[in-house]
């Protein structure tokens, strides 16, 4: 009996027939399924590139570690020699008042608080102001002097004469002045110690320039490295 063209022992093969399931895949479909044993190059660029990355960061981490150390060092130093000139005018002013009360007090408050206003004002408006804003150098210099100035003249020398000027008052020290012209008295009485403050203003403006001549260098120094690294 013939079914289709067949004879009923014939195998499928021997018709010329080729079964479904023995049909050779094409090429492109092993390819395919080859490749997907084996990494893709996107995976091992991006296993490659990670220790680079990372090797990247860390000496960023370093060149900003090196360079917070400098800044801090450097700022430090100028804070010291505000630090003195407050000792030094509550030197000139404890004289000019003739007050010997409370010695401890005045110059341990007149080194402390010159030393942090003047670290806590260069970091703000010198080095964060540099590497946010990217200041010019003349900018940055201008900064600078203006805080020894304000931080390490003014500041000391307004502090040491109320402090002692008080005390002046409390221990009768020196000759109680006239009501209402209490600041004008003390003035002229204090007219040579104030003359004298010249020389810590000349300091001052001189550290200042050379604080912020060193935080630019130092910000350039940074950014070459950065960009050479990059």
């Amino acid at each position: 009996m013939v079914v289709f063209g067949y004879e009923a022992g014939s195998k499928p093969r021997d018709s010329g027939v080729v079964p479904v399931g023995t049909e050779e895949a094409p090429k492109d479909i092993k390819m395919t399924a080859s490749m997907h044993g084996q990494p893709s190059p996107s995976l091992e660029d991006a296993k490659l590139r990670r220790p680079m990355v990372i090797e990247i960061i860390e000496k960023k981490f370093d060149y900003l570690r090196k360079e917070m150390t400098q800044n801090i060092y450097q700022t430090a130093s100028f804070a010291t020699t505000a630090g003195f000139s407050g000792i030094f005018s509550n030197f000139l002013f404890r004289r000019c008042f003739k007050v010997k009360h409370d010695a401890l007090k005045t110059y341990a408050s007149l080194a402390t608080l010159p030393f942090l206003s003047t670290v806590i004002t260069d970091k703000l408006f010198v080095i964060d102001a540099l590497y946010s804003d990217n200041i010019s150098k003349e900018n940055c210099v201008f900064r600078s002097s203006l805080i020894g100035i304000v931080c390490g003249v003014f500041y000391p020398s307004s502090l040491a004469f109320t402090k002692n000027g008080r005390l002046a008052t409390k221990y009768h020290t020196v000759p109680l002045p006239p009501k209402g012209r209490v600041l004008l008295h003390w003035m002229m009485l204090c007219q040579t110690q104030m003359k004298l403050m010249v020389i810590p203003l000349v300091f001052q403006i001189m550290f200042g320039i050379l604080n912020g001549l060193y935080h630019y260098a130092v910000f350039e120094e940074t950014l070459e490295k950065t960009i050479h690294e990059e």
